[in-house]
């Protein structure tokens, strides 16, 4: 934070701090203690030696997990994590706990400067609101919050308290720096393509778990893994996009990048295309996220620029990969689509990862359950965009065991 013009240390509070995204940013954080401090860190309560252990060895005042039963389990990791690492009882200050459904809400309002929301699915919806309504700067990492609830955070957000932590959206931030809202043409969204890059609609149709989870770019969980090979997470960047910085469907465009050094461009109305280029590293952006809008030195590796390089760039197959197309028909329509349209997907990679779905027949689904979706109001509360869910997974599970029979 700034104090009369001098930069101190900023208070961060960190949810879901025991994922792929909280790790890395309780590093980037060790690595710069003089900037930033994390002061409070939450999670679903499925690790709780993990979470004990990063609590004691970085002196949070706070630590919340999502189920209550965990709570317990907790207590008992900081007495064990104490005793490995050679305390006596007594002699190391516990945080204060926060155990229940709200919890995430309640750690998302604790004072500090920056909220770091990294938690997968819906439910890390009602945290970034909470975030907002406490004036925080919000380090959004978690889609669902943009995807399903968009209406909900733009009536929140004052200009400029969202800070994306995805690649991709935070390439945008950077090159949009280069000029003037009136100026932006056009958001490019580039994408890796996948493991199926090149491949026609007829030659996936026999693709295998194993094969869709085998990226060639990004180490990620097996859900984000398959929304990759399904061009379903560019889909979900491309509505995030759209809510981030309110340019319109018709102009952001996705293409495929296969070496992801250059991380998304914007054309300007000149004819001037920037595009902000690095190494794969979610460093990177984590760390730009958590102390917006200065930079951290030596966060991530830079290009090399004493060797040759060729960056090759494709346009999307769309009748191969339909799902960028079917998301900005969702986000067009509005009306609790976006949200239908991730929840569906969500229990179509399931039935897919089981067994039970062709890799084809993941998009395939989604846009049926598109189509038959009832009319859904624009949310106006978390309620309203978890009854869309629910009903996106019911009927995403019904047909799903029809193709099953």
């Amino acid at each position: 934070m700034r104090d009369n013009g001098r930069v101190t240390t900023r208070d961060v509070v960190l949810l879901g701090s025991t994922g792929s995204i909280g790790t890395q940013a309780i590093e980037v954080a060790q690595a710069n203690p003089d900037k930033l401090r994390i002061v409070g860190i939450g999670a679903q309560g499925s690790n709780p030696g993990l979470l004990a252990e990063q609590a004691l060895g970085l002196g949070v005042d706070v630590v919340a997990i999502h189920r209550s039963c965990a709570a317990q389990e907790l207590q008992l990791a900081f007495y064990a994590v104490a005793e490995k690492n050679g305390y006596s009882k007594g002699e190391y200050r516990l945080p204060k706990i926060i155990a229940g459904p709200t919890a995430m809400e309640e750690l998302a309002a604790w004072p500090c400067d920056t909220v770091l929301n990294g938690i997968t699915g819906s439910i890390g919806l009602a945290p970034t609101l909470a975030a907002l309504k406490a004036g925080r700067t919000l380090a959004l990492a978690n889609k669902e919050s943009l995807v399903a609830g968009g209406a909900l955070v733009r009536g929140l957000a004052e200009p400029g308290q969202i800070v994306p932590v995805d690649s991709e959206h935070s390439a945008l931030a950077q090159c949009l720096w280069s000029g003037k809202a009136e100026e932006v043409r056009r958001l490019v969204v580039t994408a890796s393509g996948g493991p199926f890059r090149g491949r026609t609609r007829d030659e996936l149709a026999d693709v295998t778990v194993e094969q869709a989870l085998a990226h060639p770019t990004w180490a990620m969980g097996p859900v984000v893994t398959i929304n990759s090979a399904t061009m379903v997470n560019k889909a979900l960047e491309v509505i995030e996009a759209h809510e981030l910085y309110g340019i319109g469907y018709d102009d952001i465009a996705v293409m495929v990048h296969p070496t992801s050094v250059i991380h998304s461009m914007v054309e300007f109305v000149d004819g001037s295309t920037i595009a902000q280029a690095s190494p794969p590293d979610m460093k990177l952006p984590i760390a730009l996220a958590l102390a917006w809008p200065r930079r951290l030195a030596g966060v991530a590796k830079a290009v090399d620029w004493t060797r040759s390089h060729t960056w090759e760039f494709f346009p999307l197959d769309d009748e191969a990969f339909p799902a960028v197309n079917l998301a900005r028909e969702a986000g067009r329509t509005g009306r609790c689509l976006p949200a239908i349209y991730n929840a569906a997907n969500e229990e179509c990679v399931d039935a897919f990862t089981k067994g039970e779905l062709p890799f084809l027949g993941i998009v395939d689904t989604v846009a049926e359950v598109l189509a038959a979706t009832p009319g859904f109001d624009e949310p106006g509360t978390v309620d309203d965009v978890l009854a869309a869910e629910k009903w996106a997974r019911d009927t995403a599970r019904e047909r799903i065991a029809r193709v099953a029979k």
